[in-house]
């Protein structure tokens, strides 16, 4: 049984020259780190190469990478300002953490102890909200103090990202099949996806009772 979720800043693009539109990443050396961002080069194009976090220093100093997603806060923790010069704050997306409870064990509790579990999730959900923001905000403002240009994204590139991510959604339906089917149609209805605003928390969970 899911108690709440914590993201990580959101994922933006740097990259060692403008981009506009996603055909200015064609051919670009693109950091691939999972099957999704190797996915994400090769739709648009790019020469994707496998880097590892340790190794990304020296790979953005020999040219070996040229682009590539992260957050703001691993911009700042790897330097990425002295070989990276602009970074485009697409929210791409925001990875989390969740917390869990054996349902069975959570249903044991009495009502008062339940009662209490859920309203301690919701404070440390909306504290670990607060903080990612908080945090995302202040790497953004190290990243410009140490020379790099943080852009907003240009409307174009924000339209190319959503049709890739479309087709991303569409490739992972295909394996998924019905029961994945069923679980986008639900997120699709989210207030938070229909608001256009993925990076800010989405609207609260319906207390859980027990059973």
């Amino acid at each position: 049984m899911l108690l709440y979720t914590v993201p990580w800043p959101a994922q933006g693009l740097y990259s060692v020259k403008s981009v506009d539109s996603i055909s200015d990443m064609r051919k670009i050396k693109w950091r691939a780190y999972s099957p999704a961002t190797a996915r994400m080069g090769e739709l648009v194009g790019a020469q994707a190469v496998t880097v590892q976090a340790a190794e990304l220093s020296q790979a953005m100093a020999t040219g070996v990478v040229e682009a590539f997603m992260t957050s703001s806060t691993t911009g700042v923790d790897s330097r990425i300002h002295e070989h990276i010069k602009n970074f485009y704050d697409l929210q791409a997306w925001l990875p989390k953490n969740a917390v869990l409870v054996n349902a069975k064990a959570f249903q044991a509790l009495d009502k008062t102890q339940q009662e209490a579990v859920l309203k301690a999730a919701a404070a440390a959900e909306d504290r670990g909200w607060k903080a990612s923001q908080e945090k995302n905000e202040a790497a953004k403002k190290t990243l410009a103090e140490k020379g790099m240009k943080v852009h907003q994204p240009s409307s174009k590139l924000v339209s190319d990202m959503k049709q890739l991510g479309w087709t991303m959604l569409q490739d992972w339906q295909k394996k998924a099949g019905p029961e994945g089917e069923s679980i986008v149609q639900a997120y699709l209805k989210m207030p938070s996806f229909a608001s256009g605003t993925p990076a800010t928390k989405p609207a609260p969970k319906p207390a859980a009772t027990a059973k």
